[in-house]
């Protein structure tokens, strides 16, 4: 009966941070609005070679930010977004990386 109640303790425990680790996860998600496009087609960015998907969001201040699709979103969404510009919605999560932000995105919406 002990054994069963220190079990259940623990799985108890290993269940609530796990719910913890995912409220932490959904925190870090953010909603942007701007423009989707080609880094390397539609702004000719030297930093890119080969294409890559950018979210240019306008800042209150009037200055603009960058957010660049992470591999898994570039690979799903490019296809969309490679030939012109479009207004788009995105949710993700936001990193940085190497002076850039990178965003893993989990929704995408044309405005």
């Amino acid at each position: 009966m002990v054994r069963f109640l220190g079990a259940l303790v623990v799985g108890l425990l290993c269940l609530g941070l796990t719910a913890r680790a995912d409220d932490k996860d959904k925190k870090k998600e953010k909603e942007l609005k701007g423009t989707a496009c080609c880094a390397k087609c539609e702004l000719k960015d030297k930093d890119f070679s080969k294409c890559q998907t950018v979210l240019i969001v306008k800042e209150k201040d009037g200055k603009e930010t960058k957010y660049y699709f992470d591999k898994d979103s570039e690979k799903k969404h490019h296809k969309d977004y490679c030939t012109g510009k479009t207004d788009v919605t995105v949710t993700g999560t936001v990193t940085e990386k190497d002076g850039k932000k990178w965003l893993a995105v989990t929704k995408i919406e044309k405005s």
